[in-house]
């Protein structure tokens, strides 16, 4: 089939178990390639998304654990990002599982934010380091003043609370002019790059630091 989006095998694999071995596999890799890229000087923070089913898996927080020791990564180099709807799926166990998750050191982001239907008090509880607006609002927001007065709340909202904000959907440099403004702290899309396997990120780093 080719090259087959996340958007399309993902939902299948959460249908069952299978969705927990991926999501370790993900782990895995990517904890491998942070301590590789750390041996050649970079030292990025790299976040991996988790699903409703991993949160209820009793596995997850040794799991993690394990592999930080395995591949000696410092723990605030790793983000695990929940979506608002696994959130919100079974709230007092997500807590917990993401409290203990903190506890090791590994930063807490809510993806997507602003499609779902989370509740702000669950915002003040968690663990969080970071929210991140979701590409819907950000792809538009410059030729539409709802987009925008959403994103530039988000962004209030995210900092009044101690937050790092991440935008979603950098597709032009006007967008990524306006979030700047905004005080936007971090942004993210085809801007920059599109997905690079990681062989070819290393690469990418040093050709961005010459631009």
């Amino acid at each position: 089939l080719g090259l087959v989006s996340p958007g399309e095998f993902i939902p299948l694999a959460e249908m069952s178990d299978m969705i927990i071995s991926m999501t370790e596999w993900v782990i895995d890799k990517t904890l491998q390639n942070i301590q590789t890229w750390r041996e050649q000087g970079l030292f990025v923070k790299v976040s991996v998304n988790v699903s409703t089913r991993n949160l209820l898996d009793e596995n997850l927080i040794s799991y993690i654990k394990d592999k930080l020791d395995q591949y000696q990564v410092p723990a605030h180099l790793l983000e695990i990002e929940i979506t608002e709807s696994a959130l919100m799926a079974d709230p007092d166990r997500a807590l917990d599982t993401l409290n203990k998750i903190s506890e090791l050191g590994v930063s807490i982001s809510v993806d997507d934010f602003g499609t779902g239907y989370s509740s702000l008090i669950y915002l003040r509880k968690l663990p969080l380091n970071a929210l991140k607006i979701d590409i819907t609002f950000v792809r538009n927001m410059c030729h539409n003043e709802q987009d925008e007065i959403i994103v530039n709340s988000i962004i209030n909202l995210s900092h009044n609370l101690g937050l790092v904000v991440v935008a979603e959907g950098a597709e032009d440099k006007e967008t990524v002019d306006r979030l700047n403004e905004m005080n936007c702290d971090q942004v993210q899309g085809f801007y920059f790059s599109k997905p690079l396997v990681a062989r070819d990120f290393k690469k990418f780093c040093d050709e961005f630091k010459r631009q």
